[in-house]
């Protein structure tokens, strides 16, 4: 494993802070920790790590206040932790910038293989190793520049999560095709897919706020009911 990875993990009970240090220390990472969300932004911003592993419920400031902030300057994979499984709990969680989401109690090898997902996807997409190019798909006034891994709408260059690129890539690179959630979750997510409605549909809102003038009226990015996700040229 790569050690130059920082992963931060962030928590106000220390017997999992400490049981997920471990675990990630032994699998070759590196780790950084804090208890609560102020703390979580400060390590965040002043460290820079590759990937976040964020608790929700917490003192001061909760996981998702920290995890609105942290997205302000920052496109690394946010892991939520909570001990809620509620569906509505899972899509706060998305939509407040989360990548994925893990109910406790989890199995460790769960939890290490969604890190190890989430960092490749991350890395191969360039958001750890920059990459410079003039590979694009251009489509209307959007273009995907597939080298820089950069979104340009209307001219302007739209900050975008690797989870959120690799969903745009999908579905720019094949325009008109619809695309069911289960099929999309399976190519950006790299898993099997299960009841993954929501998850998919959190990032898409959240796609359509960068790319659309009006979200609720898509040009480009529209909803087939019943079916899937398609990407138009208007």
């Amino acid at each position: 494993m790569d050690n130059a990875y920082r992963i931060l993990v962030v928590d106000d009970d220390l017997y999992i802070v400490n049981i997920l240090q471990t675990a990630l220390e032994q699998a070759g990472y590196q780790v950084l920790t804090a208890r609560d969300g102020e703390e979580a932004c400060r390590i965040a911003a002043a460290q820079r790590p590759h990937l976040i592993i964020m608790d929700v419920m917490m003192p001061r400031c909760n996981g998702m206040i920290a995890t609105m902030r942290i997205r302000q300057g920052s496109n690394a994979p946010i892991l939520m932790l909570s001990a809620k499984a509620e569906g509505t709990d899972r899509v706060l969680g998305l939509e407040a910038g989360a990548d994925d989401y893990l109910v406790k109690p989890f199995y460790q090898q769960e939890l290490l293989a969604r890190v190890k997902a989430l960092l490749r996807r991350y890395d191969s997409l360039g958001s750890i190793r920059e990459t410079m190019g003039s590979d694009q798909i251009r489509l209307g006034d959007v273009i995907l520049d597939t080298a820089a891994k950069q979104l340009i709408v209307r001219g302007e260059p739209q900050r975008l999560t690797a989870t959120e690129y690799k969903i745009l890539h999908v579905l720019m690179s094949n325009p008109g095709r619809v695309y069911s959630a289960e099929e999309i979750y399976q190519r950006v997510w790299d898993t099997e897919a299960y009841a993954v409605e929501n998850t998919v549909m959190v990032h898409i809102s959240r796609i359509r706020e960068k790319l659309e003038l009006n979200p609720k009226k898509p040009e480009y990015l529209k909803v087939v009911w019943g079916i899937g996700y398609v990407f138009e040229a208007p």
